[in-house]
């Protein structure tokens, strides 16, 4: 889907997976039709939602490459979906649960070209009431114990957050997409971490900016499955990228400091006013101390 009749290459192929969020992926594909000054299509990946979120794009949206998957991909393999599928000169993933603000598209474009060294980057992120919200990192988890792994890479930026995230098609194309093993969580810093790998920088565009909702797909679940998919894609990047040595140390010392504060928070239970937050706090630990055995 292209928002004029500017004439091929297409600027930027913009991807969004959606799982369960109808109203916003809506808002979220207004916003884009609203960029000016460039070409691109649209793609959305549906993870097999319950509501009705491909209802809406095929009567609101018809021109948007709709991929409806019947069976939820995961947010890597749902992204691959559609990037084996993308012409633009830049590849733009966005979430759902967002919207983008006027001159977004147009700054990311400018930035890119005149960052030759940049294969990835990402913009602004502002919650709802404009606050802004973290979407740069320059660290790993756990790299203080896995130095041999995480130095010497281009760069400063470790990784970028998914929400909004541009990169070069000759890029991705190396890394292979993003690793399908991530299925929820991890992909970015995964992906980062390869971008970097192959030489090339992570860049941040100030210019650009988007406003998040943040884990609207995510709403239903309970807060303890979501630290167990976490968890789960935090062991998968170190088996991906450190070595045993620095994989057991990691698991040792954080074990310490779940039996730590497991300790203290047992000890403190008879005397809390919250005694169900406590316990809930008592649960995540022991998640945590399961999960790092």
């Amino acid at each position: 889907m292209t928002n004029s009749v500017t004439p091929f290459p297409i600027d930027l192929s913009i991807i969004i997976v959606n799982y369960n969020t109808a109203e916003l992926l809506q808002g979220c594909l207004e916003s884009v039709l609203t960029q000016t000054g460039i070409s691109f299509e649209i793609f959305v990946v549906d993870n097999a939602s319950h509501d009705d979120s491909v209802a809406r794009v095929k009567k609101h949206f018809p021109a948007v490459n709709l991929l409806a998957s019947p069976t939820n991909l995961g947010f890597a393999k749902a992204n691959n979906l559609a990037l084996r599928q993308a012409t633009g000169r830049f590849i733009y993933f966005l979430n759902p649960d967002t919207e983008v603000t006027p001159g977004c598209f147009s700054a990311m474009l400018t930035y890119m070209d005149a960052h030759p060294a940049v294969g990835m980057a990402g913009t602004r992120v502002i919650f709802p009431d404009g606050r802004p919200q973290s979407s740069v990192e320059y660290s790993y988890p756990g790299d203080r114990y896995a130095r041999q792994e995480t130095t010497g890479l281009p760069g400063t930026i470790a990784w970028l957050l998914g929400a909004s995230l541009i990169a070069r098609p000759e890029v991705l194309a190396r890394t292979g997409g993003f690793d399908e093993r991530f299925f929820l969580y991890g992909e970015d810093v995964d992906l980062g971490f390869m971008v970097r790998k192959l030489g090339w920088e992570l860049g941040f565009i100030a210019e650009a900016c988007i406003v998040h909702w943040e884990g609207q797909s995510e709403r239903r679940s309970l807060p303890i499955q979501v630290l167990r998919k976490k968890l789960a894609a935090e062991l998968l990047f170190y088996q991906k990228h450190y070595t045993v040595r620095s994989i057991t140390r990691i698991k040792r010392i954080n074990r310490l400091k779940a039996n730590w504060r497991l300790l203290t928070l047992r000890l403190a239970l008879p005397f809390v006013r919250d005694r169900e937050k406590q316990r809930q706090q008592i649960g995540r630990y022991q998640t945590i101390r399961e999960m790092l055995s």
